[in-house]
Parts: structure tokens; C-alpha cells; sequence
């Protein structure tokens, strides 16, 4: 057997290794954190998704030597990556998370954020989104079968992600709180200063710091309406003011998850940098390095065996996984159901 058969056979009792496992339960206080991402591996044309591979053969590229502007190579597997955290709820205030324009003063500390602790990260390339927020939900309810804790789910404001998560917490009957990612609004909120700024202008910091504040105040509706009004009154070309627009949107879309005020004065996370860190760690590192084409149980078995170590949870489970393969190879006959007849 090659090595990639090694590895897939390695990882095959990893999913019924996390359903067997006992979690140790925690207050009622603590909070439930959960979070998903997606991340494209580049895979091997067979591996591919349907869609993908269709386009990929329906794609006729404008250059022979690279992509020009727009053009995607469709060589790409979204997987789909789960995190499962505890946290002691930590109270704060919006100067904690960002500081005012021109600075905090020199007596200000800010608090820290929560911290994470049993951190449980899984993945699959092999299967759909739905399957692996199903699986996230799974573990959060062996944390907390009675529904007891308060529940928090992390996410980068992805519509098929929000309706994925709102439709298994219906399905499961528990309340959940989702929370988008303040570094992606952030990000909206640095791509509409430059509609109003020069490239390079310090004065964008203060302009995006001021605006952040409102959000993280939980004002995202009327920092939408200041934003729309700056650009209207700066009579900018629909060209000039596209970032602007982009951000309005974003901001009174999600306007229901931006609920900051709520989310820092109940000392939740507000970040995604758990599930940011596994993207990297589980994939980037090792998925997506240069030049590499991957078939689908291969990728998927490297990125659940990737998973289960970066749990520290692979001594464990090799033990599981060896006592499965002894009782693959050597079953044991119930005696119980045949008679003596000598």
C-alpha cells in the first residue's frame, strides 16, 4: 500500500473517535463558543466539485502565461473548518478593542479579551459545509446537552454560513448568538476611508477608528447613514464612491449581528482569530503549499489528521484507531447465538 492509502486508513476512525469521546462539562457561566470558515484547496481535476470542474472546463482564459484581471482558475475544493471553544465571559468597553483618534491616554490599559481554552478544531474538503457545522453543533451539545450555557457563534458574515447555522439551531432548538468577525467590518470600513482620503493619508486612521467606535457601540445602522452622507455630499462618481456603497451595504445587511454593544458588555469574543489560525495552521501550512494538486481522500485525510494533533489529541486516538483495526481483523463471534450440540 502506498503512503497516501497509509494516511487514509490512518484517519478512518477519526469522526467515530470524537462521537465516542465524554467531554468534560463546565458551568453554566461559561460561554459556548462556535465557529466556521471556509478555505479552497487546489485539487486534482477528478477531485473537484461538479461545478467547479464544469467551469473549469467551460474556461477560456484571455493569456496563455497568466489570468488577467478577474479571472479565477477554478482549480479549487472549498473545505469547510469547525472550532469549538470555552471562555469565561470578560466584560469590556469599545476603547478596549480600538483605540479613539490620536490615541489612548498614557494612564489607559485596555482589558484583555477572553481567552480560549479546550479548543476542538475539525474539517472536511470531502464533504459539504452543512455536514461540518453539523458536526460543530455536535460537539457544542456534548458540552452542553441541556442547553444551559450561553451559545456564540463566530463567523465572517458568509450568507450560506449564517443560514447553515440558523437553520441547525432551529433544527437543535437552541438559542444561539452569531457574531460577524469586527476585523472583516474593519476591513469594509478601510476600503470605503479611501473613497473619502489620498493613498497613504494618516487622517484614514481616525476616520476608520471614529466609525469603528459607532459600530462596536452598537450604531452600525447610523454609521451606514454618516458614510452614505459623506459620499453624497463629497459628489463622488459611482466609481469613486464603490467602496463606500460596498460598506453601507454590508453594514445594514448584517446590522443583526453587529450587535458589539450587547456582545462586549456580556464579555463574548468578537474576533475569529481561532478559526482564522486553524485556516493557516490546518491547510496553508500544509495544503496549500506551492505546486500541490490533491486527490479527495488524500486532502481529506490530512486535514482531519492535522486536526486531531492540533486537538494534542493524536496519542489518543492512535490508540482508538489501533484497537478498531484489531477488532476489524480479528472479530469476535457471539457464542451465545449457536447451540451445543455435542
Amino acid at each position: 500500500m502506498r503512503l497516501g492509502g497509509l494516511l487514509v486508513e490512518a484517519a478512518r476512525d477519526i469522526d467515530a473517535f470524537y462521537d465516542a469521546r465524554v467531554v468534560e462539562p463546565c458551568p453554566a457561566s461559561t460561554v459556548l463558543v462556535l465557529s466556521v470558515d471556509g478555505k479552497g484547496i487546489v485539487m486534482r481535476p477528478e477531485a473537484l466539485r461538479e461545478a467547479t470542474r464544469q467551469a473549469a472546463a467551460k474556461r477560456q482564459y484571455t493569456f496563455r502565461t497568466r489570468l488577467s484581471a478577474g479571472e479565477k482558475t477554478a482549480r479549487k475544493r472549498m473545505a469547510t473548518l469547525g472550532a469549538v471553544y470555552d471562555c469565561e465571559p470578560v466584560p469590556r468597553r469599545p476603547h478596549d478593542v480600538i483605540a479613539p483618534p490620536g490615541g489612548r491616554s498614557g494612564d489607559y490599559t485596555p482589558r484583555p479579551g477572553p481567552v480560549a481554552r479546550a479548543k476542538w478544531l475539525c474539517g472536511s474538503v470531502e464533504h459539504d459545509a452543512e455536514h461540518t457545522i453539523r458536526r460543530v453543533f455536535n460537539h457544542a451539545e456534548a458540552r452542553d446537552r441541556d442547553h444551559r450555557r450561553c451559545w456564540v457563534v463566530l463567523v465572517d458574515g458568509a450568507p450560506y454560513q449564517l443560514d447553515l447555522i440558523q437553520a441547525e439551531a432551529r433544527l437543535r432548538d437552541v438559542d444561539v448568538h452569531i457574531v460577524i468577525d469586527i476585523v472583516h467590518v474593519l476591513e469594509y470600513l478601510w476600503s470605503a476611508s479611501w473613497c473619502f482620503h489620498a493613498p497613504g493619508d494618516t487622517a484614514a486612521e481616525g476616520w476608520v477608528a471614529a466609525h469603528a467606535l459607532a459600530i462596536l457601540n452598537g450604531n452600525a445602522t447610523e454609521a451606514a447613514d454618516a458614510i452614505q452622507a459623506e459620499a453624497d455630499q463629497a459628489e463622488l462618481s459611482a466609481e469613486q464612491r464603490r467602496g463606500a456603497d460596498t460598506c453601507v451595504r454590508y453594514l445594514r445587511t448584517k446590522n443583526e449581528f453587529l450587535r458589539y454593544d450587547q456582545a462586549l458588555e456580556a464579555g463574548w469574543p468578537i474576533a475569529t482569530g481561532i478559526i482564522e489560525g486553524a485556516a493557516r495552521h490546518l491547510i496553508a501550512d500544509r495544503l496549500d503549499i506551492s505546486g500541490a494538486r490533491w486527490g479527495l481522500d488524500g486532502a481529506e485525510a490530512v486535514l482531519k489528521l492535522r486536526a486531531v494533533a492540533a486537538n494534542h489529541d493524536l496519542g489518543p486516538y492512535w490508540k482508538y484507531h489501533l484497537a478498531e483495526e484489531h477488532r476489524r481483523l480479528y472479530p469476535v463471534h457471539d457464542q451465545a447465538k449457536y447451540t451445543l450440540m455435542a
